[in-house]
């Protein structure tokens, strides 16, 4: 279904008896798709001509369901063997963000997801994270081994000079404990970077 069909749907569902084409046009307009219009800002949703509390909290509920449905597909399950459910909800929950997310998977002995924690949140362009308090974190938790994640919202995946070292800080942190750190994915818009496909660990 075309991006403009299912967000007249949903617009329907905030405004019914009007017609919701011109609003849904406008919120393409501005945000690009569907994706990016359901997990804009609630602030910058507003600023839209026609849009109300009544489609900012429709539009966020389509979000959340998205959002549950696609870690449903991952939590408490084995991780390494269902490497694209795992990039598929990473996708969904931050690929649109408009500023940098730093979250942490945590895994099991047997690498299944036992939790996924935001740990920080930046600007458009950085995000700060302290290796220490991401070790720490996996020992609360009884974790083995951890997968970071975070966004770029420029949409362009190849890691910064920065990235690359605060990674090597976490994976020396990690070893010191006994802990595994598997992978280091960076998600932009459209695709991903594993820093373990491309060298990096």
């Amino acid at each position: 279904m075309p991006d403009y069909e299912m967000l007249e749907l949903v617009l329907f569902r905030a405004i019914p008896r009007q017609d919701v084409k011109p609003l849904a046009h406008r919120l393409l307009e501005k945000f690009g798709d569907f994706n990016r219009v359901i997990s804009a800002p609630s602030h910058r949703l507003a600023e839209v001509q026609g849009v109300g509390d009544a489609v900012v909290q429709e539009l966020k509920i389509v979000e959340a369901a998205a959002q549950r449905m696609a870690r449903s597909r991952v939590i408490g399950r084995p991780v390494l063997s269902g490497w694209q459910a795992l990039l598929d909800y990473c996708h969904t929950a931050m690929a649109h963000k408009e500023t940098e997310q730093f979250r942490v998977l945590f895994l099991d002995r047997k690498n299944t997801l036992i939790a996924d924690e935001e740990q920080a949140k930046g600007t458009v362009d950085h995000v700060p994270v302290y290796p220490r308090e991401v070790v720490k974190r996996a020992l609360e938790l009884s974790a083995s081994a951890i997968i970071l994640v975070h966004n770029h919202p420029s949409g362009d995946p190849n890691p910064s000079p920065e990235d690359i070292a605060m990674t090597k800080d976490v994976e020396n942190a990690a070893k010191a404990l006994g802990l595994t750190l598997h992978d280091h994915l960076i998600i932009g818009k459209q695709a991903e970077l594993s820093f373990r496909a491309h060298g990096y660990l």
